[in-house]
């Protein structure tokens, strides 16, 4: 390697370092201004609709802002109190971790577990559970705070879509403008796509845990189906975790497995119809992601932002990989990230 390629390569890890303690210093800021792009897309047919109905485009800006708000709010304020109530309520049931640490003492079908998860199960204190979720509403509710900042960037982005073309036809001319036009416009549109189809594959799954839970009549359905829609956000993994914490949340509060087991096929079936078979037949293979590739997006957006950059991950990583797709010269970078 000669010197010249040594300092550019030396030079390209210098500057990636740089942007990420960049991205990391300032995501009080850069966090809010990178989901209001998001939900701009999202909500981006409500504008359309709107517009169609010959309401001024200031007064459905402000329509949409003023829903925004108090959906967030909504929601913020009911998480926020069933979170609490959950904290309170996690000690009563101890008596469950004691039992199922019995039945695994006893074994499986005669089989001992020889992993001892029983003697671990012993040691788990529901109280210092219950005070880890009491501190992470305090992150929870701040961002939920920051929701004024979101509204902002919100109000300028809406605002100002349709404005960038005609800024950049003044600024680079007709004849070169059409082909960067194309690719910003082409961008836009499978950005769009997969954000709306992600956030309404998303609902579906939370409804369908709610509702699931609701009729079994389990604690707090509305928050673990509020959960299993934020988590449906990274794949696989997500819905791993939100299954595990509402199926062992109704073994605590039942007291037996039966109703805990129906619960996990009915929502897992449900979940495995919505993502191997609906999600991929509307997204297209087009913009399907390698595991690996999204395993080590969850590591560093994970190590920048915390949890919510987790949430964040995957959709950033699927802008990443359509930019790519659209520019000359970057189709390589986005073959390797597809599966």
């Amino acid at each position: 390697m000669d010197d010249r390629k040594f300092f550019r390569l030396a030079m390209g890890l210098i500057l990636v370092f740089v942007l990420g303690i960049i991205i990391r210093e300032t995501r009080s800021v850069l966090f809010p201004f990178i989901l209001a792009i998001f939900i701009s897309h999202v909500i981006d047919p409500v504008v359309v609709f709107l517009m169609r109905l010959k309401v001024p485009k200031a007064a459905a800006v402000a329509l949409i802002l003023v829903g925004a708000f108090v959906l967030l709010y909504f929601l913020g304020a009911v998480i926020y109190a069933s979170g609490k109530t959950l904290a309170a309520e996690l000690p009563r049931y101890e008596q469950r971790l004691t039992d199922l640490a019995g039945f695994l003492q006893k074994g499986v079908g005669g089989i001992p577990m020889k992993l001892r998860l029983s003697s671990y199960l012993e040691k788990v204190n529901l109280q210092g559970v219950a005070s880890f979720i009491l501190a992470s509403l305090g992150p929870f509710m701040g961002l939920v705070s920051k929701l004024l900042l979101l509204l902002l960037f919100l109000a300028f982005i809406i605002a100002g879509r349709g404005r960038a073309t005609t800024k950049l036809l003044r600024a680079i001319g007709p004849e070169k403008s059409a082909e960067v036009l194309w690719a910003i416009g082409n961008v836009n549109l499978q950005v769009r796509k997969y954000l709306q189809i992600k956030t309404l594959m998303s609902l579906l799954n939370g409804l369908e845990v709610w509702l699931v839970l609701a009729i079994f009549g389990v604690d707090f359905a509305l928050l673990f189906g509020f959960l299993a829609f934020l988590l449906n956000f990274i794949p696989n993994i997500g819905s791993l975790i939100a299954a595990v914490l509402r199926v062992g949340f109704a073994f605590f509060q039942f007291g037996t497995i039966w109703t805990p087991l129906w619960i996990l096929i009915i929502t897992v079936g449900l979940d495995t119809v919505l993502s191997n078979w609906i999600e991929p037949g509307a997204m297209g293979r087009g913009l399907s992601l390698s595991p690996l590739c999204v395993f080590f997006s969850l590591v560093f957006w994970g190590w920048l932002w915390g949890i919510p950059g987790m949430l964040m991950a995957v959709p950033l990583m699927a802008v990443i990989k359509i930019v790519c797709h659209n520019v000359d010269g970057l189709e390589p970078v986005a073959i390797l990230l597809g599966p």
